[in-house]
């Protein structure tokens, strides 16, 4: 289920932990299954599961606990907004009314034509820049509509 530069990759994060601890390499694994896959599959999951030695389940908690995993389809930009404390007291609840409107979806949906998934996540760890979102792995910090107008007419 993994490409064979995953999969040296996978070795590379468990060869991290004693043998008898190779779960503890579990969430690097999902990234690295999630980075090929685009999501996380429940069989992606129980295959991952398989080559950590652990219980699907375990697996399972720790792709539903981390707002990072993705456990279904999404966009080719996926917009992780945090709405957390700081954020929300900084106006994050006007930026994704904006981005709804603007993208005609809600938290959590995509865009009919798969370009853009709007998700709310807990914390991004960008309090002094809030209210923020991230794109794939960069921060967008100090949004305003206008900015994130700015932002969205940038993607391709």
């Amino acid at each position: 289920m993994l490409s064979k530069e995953s999969l040296d990759q996978v070795k590379r994060e468990v060869a991290k932990y004693p043998p008898e601890r190779k779960s503890s390499a579990v969430m690097a694994i999902l990234r690295i299954a999630q980075d090929e896959h685009g999501w996380l599959s429940v069989p992606l999951m129980d295959y991952i599961a398989e080559l950590l030695g652990m219980r699907p389940i375990q697996v399972y908690e720790v792709a539903t606990f981390y707002s990072m995993y993705d456990l279904k389809p999404v966009g080719k930009h996926k917009i992780s907004i945090c709405t957390n404390i700081s954020c929300m007291l900084c106006g994050s609840d006007a930026i994704v009314k904006h981005l709804e409107q603007r993208l005609g979806i809600k938290l959590g949906e995509t865009t009919p034509d798969k370009k853009i998934t709007l998700k709310e996540v807990e914390c991004l760890a960008a309090c002094c820049g809030a209210p923020m979102f991230q794109i794939g792995k960069t921060y967008y910090e100090n949004l305003t509509p206008q900015k994130v107008d700015e932002i969205l007419a940038s993607l391709k």
